[in-house]
C-alpha cells in the first residue's frame, strides 16, 4: 500500500508482547508509545543527541547498556515530549489478567443478578485488591496456579480446561474473598463460564495497548492521521487491530474514564508498515517505549540499570503517560472511573473486534 504523506502521521513501536501469555515472568510490562514527528525531524534529533552513533538504527537496549549515554537519552526523550505530539501506554500484564479474571469469572454472576459490577470502576477496585491481596489471602502458589489455569481456559476452551479452572479455584483458600472467588469455586456459576468460551474472549494484552494509544492520537490529530509501525511479528497482531479500528464505521462513542473515551469512526485512516533501520521515527517511539518498560521494571524492583525512573518519569506532562498498574486508594478510582461506560464498552468491542475477522 503507498501511503498518504500529506496525512499527519504518527509512528508508534512497542515492548513486552507475549500473545495471550501474560504471566511471561521475563515480559512483567507490556506497552506501546506513539510519535507524531516526521523522519527529516527525527534525524535532527538523533544527529544532534547523538553525534557519533555508528549503528545502523538508533536502538534503546543498546544505548542504555552504557552510563555515558543516559544524560543524552533523557535530554532525547525531553526533546521529544517538549516538542513532539507523544504518548506512552504502560500496563502491569499480571494485573491486567487479574482484571479479566475479574471482567469474566466474576462479573457475569453479578450481572445475571441485577447488580452493576462496573459501576464507577468497581472491578478495578477488586482487581487491585485481589492483585495485591490475593497471594496471602488466597494462598500462594495456589493464586499462581488459579490465574494459570484462567488463562489457559479463556486460550483453549474446552471442557477440560473449564474443569482445571473449576478445581483450581476450588483448591484455593476461596472462603477468604468469596465475592471474588465464590461465582466459580462454589457456584460454578454458569454465566461466567459461557463469557471464558465465548470466541470474543482472549488475554491478548495488544487490544488494551492499542486502544488506550488510540484514546489519545484521536484526540492529539486535528484531522485524519495515519500509523506507521515497525515489521516485527510482534506488531503484525497491532496492525491486525488497527486495521480493524480503521474498517469499523459505526457511529458510536464511549467514555472509558474521567480523561478518556473513543469515538468511532475514528480519524485514523491508514496503517503501514515500515523498516525501523530506514525509519528515524519509528527509532524514537522504540527510545520511548524502552526507557519506559525499563523505568516500571526498576521501580518494581524486578530489573536494576539504565536510566533513573525518577528523572525519566519527570519529563513527562499530563496526558502524555497512561498505566494501567494496581492501585489500593479506591476512593481516586472511584471519582476517576465515575459515570464511565465499562460494561457497554466491553461488550460492543467483544462483539465488533475480537475473534476471526469478518468476511
Amino acid at each position: 500500500m503507498s501511503k498518504n504523506t500529506d496525512m499527519e502521521c504518527f509512528s508508534i513501536d512497542e515492548s513486552g508482547y507475549t500473545g495471550f501469555d501474560l504471566l511471561n515472568p521475563d515480559q512483567h510490562f507490556q506497552g506501546a508509545s506513539a510519535i507524531a514527528i516526521s523522519d527529516e525531524e527525527a534525524v535532527r534529533l538523533i544527529k544532534e543527541h547523538f553525534p557519533k552513533l555508528q549503528a545502523p538504527e538508533l536502538k534503546y537496549r543498546s544505548l542504555s547498556r552504557r552510563n555515558g549515554n543516559h544524560d543524552r537519552l533523557l535530554s532525547l526523550q525531553r526533546d521529544i515530549l517538549t516538542q513532539f505530539k507523544c504518548v506512552t501506554y504502560i500496563c502491569d500484564k499480571r494485573f491486567l489478567l487479574v482484571l479479566m479474571f475479574v471482567d469474566y469469572a466474576v462479573e457475569p454472576f453479578y450481572y445475571e443478578r441485577g447488580i452493576d459490577f462496573y459501576a464507577n470502576g468497581q472491578n478495578y477496585a477488586m482487581a487491585s485488591l485481589l492483585t495485591l491481596a490475593g497471594p496471602t489471602l488466597l494462598g500462594q502458589p495456589a493464586f499462581d496456579n488459579l490465574l494459570m489455569a484462567f488463562q489457559n481456559a479463556v486460550k483453549k476452551k474446552t471442557p477440560t480446561a473449564i474443569r482445571a479452572l473449576l478445581t483450581t479455584a476450588r483448591a484455593t483458600q476461596w472462603q477468604q474473598l468469596p465475592e471474588v472467588l465464590g461465582p466459580l469455586a462454589q457456584f460454578a456459576a454458569p454465566e461466567c463460564l459461557d463469557a471464558i468460551v465465548n470466541p470474543g474472549v482472549n488475554t491478548d494484552a495488544a487490544f488494551v495497548v492499542l486502544q488506550s494509544l488510540i484514546s489519545r492520537m484521536e484526540v492529539m490529530a486535528d484531522a485524519a492521521y495515519r500509523v506507521e509501525h515497525d515489521q516485527s511479528k510482534n506488531l503484525l497482531r497491532y496492525r491486525e487491530l488497527l486495521q480493524r479500528f480503521i474498517d469499523h464505521d459505526q457511529d458510536i462513542e464511549f467514555r472509558q474514564s474521567q480523561s478518556a473515551s473513543i469515538k468511532f469512526p475514528l480519524k485514523l485512516a491508514e496503517v503501514t508498515q515500515v523498516d525501523s533501520k530506514a525509519s528515524p521515527a519509528v527509532q524514537l517511539a522504540d527510545v520511548m517505549i524502552g526507557a519506559a518498560i525499563e523505568a516500571a521494571n526498576n521501580t518494581s524492583g524486578l530489573r536494576s540499570g539504565g536510566l533513573d525512573p525518577e528523572a525519566l518519569m519527570s519529563l513527562y506532562g499530563e496526558n502524555q503517560f497512561i498505566h494501567l498498574t494496581p492501585s489500593i486508594n479506591f476512593e481516586e478510582q472511584r471519582r476517576f472511573r465515575e459515570g464511565t461506560q465499562a460494561s457497554e464498552v466491553i461488550d460492543y468491542f467483544a462483539a465488533n473486534f475480537f475473534g476471526p475477522p469478518k468476511a
